[in-house]
């Protein structure tokens, strides 16, 4: 019997009206009450109602997508399914951890309004940008990135998604440049993102020395199901390990295909993506062929993966 790993989405996989489905439940209501008492505003109307380019900043995105993920999380529990493993795509990590005891609900929503905060502060508007790269490895990628980088632009590897997907990030000058050079060394295509900033480089340092300081004021508790870090790829514990790769995520790579090879190295065969959209299904299918994914999204989703993951247990 293969293992189990619930994986978090991260940025991007938002939409209005997320989740509505689940206020059915009296503990979704609850949740989306003390998120909204938690931050002093009402993020559970931004997230039925919109408007979609309030819930697109980044500040609202990150809570939003916590809490439905968070809520989905709690309903699994609740029908008795417990992963062995956890993982999230960048703000999906502090889903991750809130499923692993590591972060209360409010905690977590707070930290990750603070984080949302601190990267749209990080660098004038204007000043970064963030590009995918596809069909090019991870070697050749790096090496256009420090060349690029050579006259005093900034761009680096910024998310690992999958082979023949990877993220750059950097000044607009530096990702610019890398985009031209990877073209030109037979990149299959370079996509642009429309992001508000240039997440997971350096360019994001200051934002993590704030960062530092919200965390410090966090009670974050040792993880009772262990944790795949984003900055490490490695299966974490302790309490001390997990706030310094919080912090040193915010401008190091997104090692998600490592993530999902370290996993199945660990015996997952199963991938269930707890929260909005189907990304990182997506994406594990191309890093794992023969693995299986499931997406709970709704709560028909949930009911109907309970379900097979109960009887697949058994």
């Amino acid at each position: 019997m293969g293992k189990t790993a619930f994986v978090f989405p991260g940025q991007g996989s938002q939409y209005v009206g997320m989740g509505s489905d689940l206020l059915a439940e009296p503990e979704a209501q609850a949740m989306f009450r003390a998120a909204d008492t938690k931050l002093g505003y009402g993020l559970s109307e931004l997230i039925a109602n919109g408007p979609e380019d309030k819930l697109r900043l980044t500040e609202n995105t990150q809570p939003a997508l916590l809490t439905v993920s968070a809520v989905l999380y709690r309903l699994l529990k609740k029908r008795g399914i417990k992963p062995d493993f956890l993982a999230g795509h960048s703000l999906g990590e502090y889903s991750a951890l809130y499923a692993a005891g590591v972060l209360d609900f409010e905690d977590a929503v707070f930290a990750v309004r603070q984080r949302g905060q601190l990267m749209e502060q990080a660098v004038p508007a204007g000043r970064g940008t963030m590009a995918a790269v596809l069909g090019m490895d991870k070697e050749p990628l790096e090496h256009i990135c420090s060349e690029a980088a050579s006259g005093g632009e900034s761009v680096q590897l910024a998310n690992l998604n999958c082979p023949g997907q990877i993220v750059i990030s950097g000044t607009v000058g530096g990702v610019e440049k890398a985009s031209a050079l990877a073209r030109e060394a037979g990149a299959r295509r370079v996509v642009p993102l429309s992001v508000s900033g240039p997440f997971h480089s350096a360019l994001m340092k200051p934002a993590a020395a704030q960062l530092e300081k919200v965390l410090n004021g966090l009670p974050v508790k040792n993880a009772e199901i262990a944790v795949i870090a984003n900055s490490t790829a490695e299966p974490e514990h302790t309490a001390a390990a997990i706030r310094s790769h919080l912090i040193e995520q915010l401008y190091s790579p997104v090692r998600w295909t490592e993530s999902i090879e370290k996993l199945a190295a660990l015996g997952v065969d199963t991938y269930v993506e707890v929260g909005p959209g189907r990304v990182l299904s997506g994406l594990i299918r191309k890093i794992r062929r023969g693995a299986t994914t499931i997406q709970v999204n709704s709560l028909e989703t949930l009911e109907a993966a309970a379900e097979k993951l109960k009887e697949s247990a058994e």
